[in-house]
Formats: structure tokens, C-alpha cells, sequence
């Protein structure tokens, strides 16, 4: 049976092969179109619901339009420790970087920060790390403990903002932080002259260094580096300025502290220039308060300690060398000025009164004992015969001076040191 393929469009071979599109559809037509769309089953009723609803939900997520003010106290005089500079919109840049540095944009809560502090349970790095907490911050103190002390930041257990990692900065360290205060490094005599290796080479001002911002620029954290004024050595300048080269032996037994912190300024500004890490540099000068280790070789721990101990005072050459000493609380002032601050520096943070090593000494006689004696040796290699800073970069541009004389500050210092050495429960820790 065959199959037969039939053709049936015969019919329309006469008609002529010409095409007829279709009459366009008036404009209104097409305008109506979403409209008729919509009013079919209901689609406008729950449009109209969907956006009542993300309106409700986001009035109700949204932090208040009231300006909230902020103001950190300084926990020892009662005033205000951020300026009205620091707390200022800055009309140029409007961005996270703000809420990073701890300032808040007109009109918004602070976001507290979560922030690392290498040496936290140190003599300074302790104080700093109360402030932090006391703004409202999230803190992880990373310590070695070689010359910090858990009984610095032990009130603060139990508290949830606060975290303490046993941790040597010489090996990585992951973490999700908004700041980094690096302030890891024996800074004493007595401990960096103990392991001089360790504290250059065997990396705590090299390595540990390159690990933080290492971590800063993987995470977009603020870095801030401690130096110290060690980096002017035995000065030929006279006070200081942080344009001064320095004047350091690179063979002598303080070099392991002064290059190491030279290494750490340079590694800073490489990341800085190089990597577009956010850093800030401070140069310390000499600082005392409460907490310091009370054999650490540093003139006024020291003093404070002979005094106190009633032995005689160690002068070391004919006493007429001269330092400045500036109170803890007013370092630290400086160190968060300086983070939320837009400079990078170096700043010199010190308290520009000048003291000779005599003139400590009686001060610290008519503190703790007017019949303590002194007794003179011969001077150690490489000390500095001056040392002064020239604070007016830090006045400037940090709006930062010192607050606390010597005669206020060194009672504190003395009442913490005979609580520490007798166990004096009257002593305090005042800050």
C-alpha cells in the first residue's frame, strides 16, 4: 500500500503572495497595558502590602536620627578626653574609615570598635586597654607575658568585650579587628639587655612588627606603632623634634632597642607607602604611673622602689643627665588622639618639663622619705645625656599636651608601689 502525499493548497494558488502585517494597536493601548496587569487578581492590593511592610520593618531597624553626644572621661582628672576636633564630622570624607577611628558622623550612635592591643597586659598597654573598655570598645589583649602581668587587666574577666590570648607576636596571628595597637616589645634596660637577640632579631621588633601590620593590611585595620625616644640615641639635638635624625650607635648594648624600633618605624612607612596600610607612629619618651615593673631598671620604678625599700638611690654618673617623665594617663591620652587622628606622624609624646636625675631624686625624697639617701656609680655605656621632647607637632595637630606635673603623679605611682612591695591594702591603684 503506498503512501501518497497529498497537497490541499490549491485553493489559495491564485491568490497573489503578498504580505499583510497587522494594524497597529492605538498608543493609549499600550500605556494601559501595566495597568490592567496590575488590577488583574489582585496584583496592586498586595504590591501596596509588600511595600507598607519593608517600610515598617526598616522604621523599626534603623538607628534614631537624634544625635547622640559621646565623650570619654579621663578616668583620673574627670574632663573630657576627646576634643571637639576629634568628635567633628570631617566634611570631607564620610565613610567607615570614620566609624574605625572612633569618630561618629553627626547624628549616629558610635559603633563601638573591635580592637587589638599587642602588649595589652603591660605597664602602659593595661591602662590603654581600661579606656578602651570604659568607651564602649571590644578589646583582645595579645600577650607574651615576659614582662606584662595578668594581674594588670584581671578585672576585666567576665567582661564580654573583653578577650585575652596568650600569644607571642613573632608568630601569625589571624584576627578581625578595626585597630591595632602595637605596643609588644620589652622596653626596659633590665629586660631588652636580657635577650637583646630576641628583641630585634628574634623578632619581636622585626617579625612581630611585620606579623601586625601583616594583619592590618589583610583586614583594613588602623595600625598604630609605639616607637620610643630611643630613636634619637645620644642626642646632638636639643629638645627633640621629629625631624631629627638621631644620633645611635649601632654596635652598642642599647642598640638592640634603639635599631629594633628604628627597623619598626621603617617597616611601618614601607606598608604605609607601599601597601596603603592607615598607620600612626608615636615616639614615647619616659612615662611612669602605677602598674610599672618595680625592678625594671628605669630611673623612677627605680627610685620609687630603693625609697620605699629604704636603700639608697642609685645615681648612676654625676646625676646631670636630664630625662622627662609624663604620667601614664597622659600617654594614653596621646596614643588615642593619635589613632583617630588623620596624621600619621611620627609624634613625639612626652612631658616637655625637664628633670635632672638629682632633681628626681629629691622629689621622690620629699614623696616617700626625706632622709633616703644617694648613692652614685659609674655611668652606664650609651646613656643619653639629654632628652626633651619637642612637643609642638603634637600640639598642633593632635590638639595633645601634657596634664599631670610630676608632684601629682608620682604620689599615685608610690601609693601603687607600696601596695605592690607590702602588701599595703591602703595603696590603690590610681590611674
Amino acid at each position: 500500500m503506498a503512501s501518497e502525499l497529498i497537497f490541499r493548497g490549491h485553493e489559495s494558488q491564485h491568490e497573489p503572495d503578498t504580505y499583510s502585517p497587522k494594524p497597529e494597536k492605538p498608543t493609549w493601548h499600550t500605556m494601559t497595558r501595566p495597568i490592567h496587569y496590575l488590577l488583574r487578581e489582585q496584583r496592586l492590593v498586595f504590591l501596596l502590602l509588600g511595600a507598607a511592610l519593608a517600610f515598617a520593618v526598616f522604621s523599626l531597624f534603623s538607628p534614631p536620627r537624634a544625635a547622640v553626644p559621646y565623650s570619654a572621661r579621663d578616668s583620673f582628672s574627670g574632663e573630657s578626653f576627646l576634643t571637639d576636633e576629634s568628635t567633628r564630622l570631617n566634611p570631607h570624607r564620610v565613610s567607615l574609615d570614620s566609624f574605625r577611628s572612633g569618630k561618629a558622623p553627626l547624628g549616629l550612635k558610635r559603633k563601638g570598635l573591635r580592637i587589638v592591643v599587642t602588649g595589652g597586659a603591660g605597664f602602659v598597654g593595661s591602662h590603654l586597654v581600661d579606656r578602651l573598655i570604659a568607651r564602649g570598645d571590644s578589646v583582645i589583649v595579645v600577650d607574651n607575658f615576659f614582662t606584662g602581668r595578668k594581674e594588670n587587666v584581671m578585672h576585666h574577666f567576665g567582661n564580654p568585650r573583653f578577650e585575652l590570648i596568650r600569644h607571642d607576636v613573632v608568630e601569625p596571628l589571624l584576627l578581625e579587628v578595626d585597630q591595632i595597637y602595637h605596643l609588644a616589645c620589652p622596653a626596659s634596660p633590665v629586660h631588652y639587655k636580657h635577650n637583646p637577640v630576641k628583641t630585634i632579631m628574634n623578632k619581636t621588633n622585626v617579625v612581630g612588627t611585620l606579623n601586625m601590620l601583616g594583619l592590618a593590611k589583610r583586614v583594613g585595620a588602623r595600625f598604630l606603632l609605639t616607637s620610643t625616644s630611643e630613636v634619637y640615641g645620644d642626642p646632638l639635638e636639643h629638645p627633640q623634634k621629629e625631624t631629627y635624625w638621631g644620633n645611635v650607635n649601632p654596635i652598642g648594648v642599647r642598640s638592640c632597642y634603639d635599631e629594633g624600633k628604628r627597623t619598626a618605624e621603617t617597616l611601618a612607612m614601607d606598608y604605609h607607602r607601599g601597601a596603603g596600610v592607615e598607620v600612626r607612629i608615636a615616639r614615647i619618651f619616659n612615662t611612669y604611673g602605677p602598674r610599672m615593673c618595680i625592678d625594671d631598671g628605669r630611673v623612677v620604678s627605680n627610685f620609687v622602689a630603693q625609697a620605699l625599700r629604704k636603700e639608697p638611690m642609685t645615681v648612676y654618673g654625676d646625676g646631670k643627665q636630664t630625662r622627662s617623665f609624663q604620667y601614664v594617663s597622659d600617654l594614653v591620652d596621646g596614643l588615642m588622639r593619635l589613632m583617630e587622628g588623620e596624621h600619621v606622624g611620627p609624634f613625639n609624646l612626652g612631658n616637655p618639663g625637664e628633670f635632672t636625675m638629682l632633681e628626681l631624686a629629691k622629689v621622690v625624697q620629699e614623696t616617700i622619705d626625706p632622709n633616703a639617701k644617694i648613692e652614685f656609680r659609674p655611668n652606664t655605656e650609651d646613656d643619653p645625656h639629654k632628652r626633651k621632647p619637642d612637643i609642638t607637632k603634637a600640639k598642633d595637630m593632635l590638639g595633645w599636651e601634657p596634664k599631670i606635673p610630676l608632684h601629682k603623679g608620682l604620689p599615685m605611682m608610690v601609693s601603687d608601689f607600696r601596695q605592690r612591695i607590702f602588701g599595703d591594702q591602703k595603696g590603690g591603684n590610681a590611674f
